[in-house]
């Protein structure tokens, strides 16, 4: 069911393309023994100067999105890191980052914690 699927990763700098999906999710079920569920993959927006202004030549970078299983999460929590895997909540909640994606983006996918 899709609403086991509860917490939302970013692997930033990383780019799976519509043709492997399901190889990417057979990779983490393979290496990890954590079932994932790929979402999507934004490029995001500029790096913002001290006064809120686009830092040229920044942003662009492909982020990729997915979903951990709820029974897998603990499983992953230390094994992400190897990978540099980020909790969504970490990437634009803790850490500021929230003006590298659209609000759009944002509203579609608000923390969970």
């Amino acid at each position: 069911m899709e609403n086991e699927f509860t917490q939302l990763c970013v692997w930033q700098g990383t780019v799976i393309g519509q043709e492997n999906i399901e190889e990417f999710e057979t990779f983490f079920k393979d290496e990890f023994n954590v079932r994932v569920k790929y979402l999507t993959e934004v490029k995001t927006l500029p790096d913002l100067d001290k006064n809120g202004n686009a830092e040229p030549d920044t942003g662009g970078r492909n982020d990729a999105f997915f979903y951990v299983h709820s029974e897998d999460i603990g499983g992953f929590a230390v094994k992400r890191l190897q990978m540099g895997i980020r909790w969504w909540e970490d990437v634009i909640k803790y850490n500021s980052n929230s003006h590298l994606y659209t609000q759009e983006f944002l509203d579609a996918y608000p923390p969970t914690w």
